[in-house]
């Protein structure tokens, strides 16, 4: 059965690499991408898609709801993937505010929208809206604690999850109270092409590719589990297709590593990769930060759920996908140079104490 996707946030990092994916699986099927181009929204993620018949850009805000009225309506959507999220655990310390607004009333807004669109259309059985969100939403855990499943109870630390937890709560309301057909997704921290460079891989790239410090926070032990973007990917086209509506699924990459052990691998594939450093080895360059705030210790995922019900399985060791991201970054210079802007600079000297 063709399906008629809007992708909300789709010019963003993971988002982006979701298009890419449905646009190269499903060429027949249209593909609307709703983004308001942010700071981390960036319609280079998305070059050369513009060519096909199937696919469409909007800019546009998804707390406009006569927007969404009007793309749900004249597009004909029948499946929304909802990534339009501020993402960033830092940037909600410094400012919580568009949090909330983005992650809570945001989603609130498609969910109205949505739902009117799926009632007026007399609640056709194959509609979708797959919420992507974040293994942040259960808190942290100890060394020896179980993996996060999806039973664990909402223990959110910081803004940003906070506000996707509540944005999870009002999607499971809106099946449980109207059976609207949803579906949540929680995964686990993804890497690979087009990600900002903010995020910790991209940034120790880029740092040791321009020769500057390489920040770890803390004593760098915190741990989390690694899924390469393509993976996340082949994970929610499956949880589009067999996903069962009112369900969550987590998803991980079975790749638990400390920050510290992580930016030292990118080290030697840089050393390897990249013939011009100006400085090696690029494990020279790391220094040691200020903690964050709150910030918690370990992250890890249990995927029991969606490998035995859908036969998802991730298929990118944490090795190959570093390999993978780090040579993408070293041929893609022309796209995040022009991300190092005077604002990101700002952000960055605000945010690491050295």
């Amino acid at each position: 059965m063709s399906r008629r996707l809007l992708i909300t946030g789709g010019a963003g990092f993971i988002g982006s690499n979701f298009v890419h994916h449905w646009c190269q699986n499903y060429p027949s099927e249209r593909v609307v991408v709703l983004d308001a181009l942010t700071y981390a929204g960036n319609i280079a993620n998305l070059a050369g898609l513009e060519k096909q018949d199937n696919f469409r850009f909007v800019q546009g805000n998804i707390c406009d709801r006569s927007l969404l009225n009007q793309l749900l309506e004249t597009e004909n959507i029948d499946t929304i993937a909802h990534f339009a999220a501020e993402s960033h655990v830092d940037r909600s310390i410094l400012g919580p505010g568009a949090f909330v607004e983005t992650n809570v009333v945001g989603t609130y807004t498609l969910l109205e929208a949505f739902r009117q669109h799926w009632q007026t259309n007399s609640l056709p059985t194959n509609y979708r809206f797959l919420h992507v969100s974040t293994d942040e939403v259960y808190g942290s855990l100890n060394p020896n604690d179980p993996p996060f499943s999806e039973t664990t109870p909402y223990s959110p630390n910081s803004p940003y999850s906070a506000s996707k937890a509540g944005s999870d709560h009002l999607v499971h309301a809106y099946h449980h109270t109207y059976g609207l057909p949803t579906i949540i997704t929680n995964c686990s921290n993804n890497y690979g092409p087009y990600q900002f460079p903010e995020k910790l891989i991209p940034l120790i790239c880029i740092n040791t590719l321009i020769g500057k410090r390489l920040p770890v926070y803390g004593d760098g032990k915190n741990v989390r589990d690694w899924l390469y973007v393509g993976d996340h990917c082949s994970a929610l086209d499956v949880v589009i297709h067999r996903g069962i509506p009112g369900e969550t699924y987590n998803i991980g990459g079975n790749n638990e590593v400390e920050n510290i052990n992580l930016v030292q691998m990118l080290c030697q594939l840089m050393d390897e990769l990249a013939p011009n450093l100006p400085v090696r080895p690029a494990a020279n360059l790391i220094t040691f930060v200020k903690d964050r705030l709150g910030h918690d210790r370990r992250y890890a995922i249990d995927a029991t759920k969606i490998q035995t019900q859908l036969g998802w399985t991730p298929s990118v060791t944490v090795a190959e996908g570093l390999r993978l991201t780090v040579a993408w970054y070293l041929t893609h210079e022309n796209w995040w140079k022009p991300l190092l802007s005077q604002e990101y600079q700002a952000y960055y000297q605000k945010n690491y104490v050295f």
